[in-house]
């Protein structure tokens, strides 16, 4: 008879190589840390940024959990091994550098309300579920009943409703069965409800950056709607007015006085009684006569 071997290990340590090589990369990031703070134009604005408070806390954790390790030991030290999950939050600061991180946060963000929604109805659709097999297993003699109380059949709820089924918890009862099938079936509904709108939310960000990354690196600034009216208006006179000055001269045949023509032009951008519609520019790109302020100066 072959004798067994128990092996009780309580803690490990790493290869001192990784703790040299972790040490080397907190004080890169230390330091790099240090001069983006020195040197940002607005310090109050850089220390409540997300991506900043989560780079502080990763690399600080390094530096609480290497002084730690050096004084706790025995099962005190197995409290430390916390400060290491810490540093997993650095992986956040790749929504920086991915494109796709970005346009996902963007995405979330755009869709919280139906994602509130789709939260709501779980959460409604759990509790009522969960009541409902519980008191369906107590109907008949179930002397295998898993479902002791509400609050157990939570995690069968939830679980049935996003069709995952670990099958640790089922239902034995013919009435439960039933429940647990109604279950499902809701659950499939109420998660593919909200589904599209945040497929399109996606697609419409994705088609955005799509087009932003065709652009040139030295893109034009982006005219917001307050700034386009007017700026219309400026090149639609300004079209308007060389139109009616072209037509008046080949009237007349005679070529407008040098001096008088820019003043009379500048005059009229200045007060603005002149009418920059639409409809006057086509009016007047198609040969009909209005009586507008211009044709009743020249």
């Amino acid at each position: 008879m072959g004798r067994g071997m128990l092996l009780l290990k309580t803690s490990t340590r790493p290869h001192p190589g990784f703790f040299y090589l972790e040490l080397i990369c907190n004080v890169w990031f230390t330091v790099e840390l240090l001069i983006r703070f020195l040197l940002c134009p607005n310090m109050h604005k850089f220390v409540r940024q997300p991506v900043h408070i989560i780079d502080f806390i990763a690399t600080i954790s390094f530096y609480i959990d290497w002084f730690l390790d050096s004084t706790l030991t025995g099962p005190n030290r197995d409290t430390v091994e916390f400060f290491n999950i810490i540093g997993i939050l650095r992986l956040f600061k790749l929504t920086q550098h991915s494109s796709g991180l970005k346009i996902l946060i963007q995405t979330f963000k755009a869709s919280a309300q139906e994602l509130l929604l789709l939260v709501f109805f779980v959460l409604l659709g759990i509790v009522i579920f969960a009541a409902l097999v519980y008191y369906a297993e107590r109907v008949e003699h179930n002397p295998d009943n898993q479902f002791e109380s509400i609050p157990v059949g939570l995690w069968w709820a939830i679980i049935t409703m996003c069709t995952i089924g670990f099958g640790d918890m089922v239902p034995k009862t013919y009435l439960g069965m039933l429940v647990g099938s109604v279950c499902a079936l809701m659950g499939v509904l109420t998660i593919a409800l909200p589904v599209p709108v945040i497929v399109s939310n996606f697609a419409m960000f994705y088609s955005h950056a799509q087009a932003r990354s065709k652009l040139p690196k030295k893109r034009r600034r982006v005219l917001q709607p307050h700034e386009l009216k007017p700026a219309i208006g400026r090149s639609t006179t300004a079209a308007l007015l060389n139109t009616i000055t072209n037509r008046n001269s080949s009237q007349t045949h005679n070529a407008p006085s040098p001096v008088l023509g820019p003043l009379v032009t500048n005059s009229l951008l200045r007060s603005g009684s002149y009418s920059t519609t639409d409809d006057t520019l086509g009016n007047n790109a198609s040969g009909a006569k209005s009586p507008t302020n211009m044709d009743k100066l020249l």
